[in-house]
């Protein structure tokens, strides 16, 4: 049975945008191709870190929700601790609650950018 998650990591920022997309669709093809389904993902662009991390004050962050078979989460982890270019992950399952909320969530953002427009 597929569970829920949302995984969020930050990419070093001495990265080029090209290395980061290529990042990106790393780990998103890496959920993908082992039975996993993208839900929703943001890029959350070049952030400030709280407290410095390997030496760096900023990264970037990017959030992917998915559904998968929680064996390949601990994949998925690996595969992040593996790249040199991620600093810093975090992956959570949500449970009935977190997943209403993550979709009134992304249900406001979509409408405050249809009235931006």
């Amino acid at each position: 049975m597929l569970k829920q998650y949302e995984t969020v990591f930050i990419a070093t920022p001495v990265l080029s945008d090209i290395q980061i997309k290529e990042a990106v669709k790393k780990f998103r093809d890496f959920i993908t191709d082992n039975g996993g389904e993208i839900v929703h993902e943001e890029d959350w662009g070049l952030k400030k870190l709280a407290y410095p991390i390997q030496k760096k004050t900023t990264g970037f962050y990017h959030l992917i929700e998915f559904k998968a078979d929680p064996a390949n989460v601990s994949k998925l982890e690996i595969q992040y601790r593996r790249d040199e270019r991620i600093i810093r992950f975090l992956t959570f399952a949500l449970d009935k609650h977190s997943v209403a909320y993550a979709e009134r969530r992304r249900n406001n953002k979509s409408e405050n950018k249809a009235k931006e427009v």
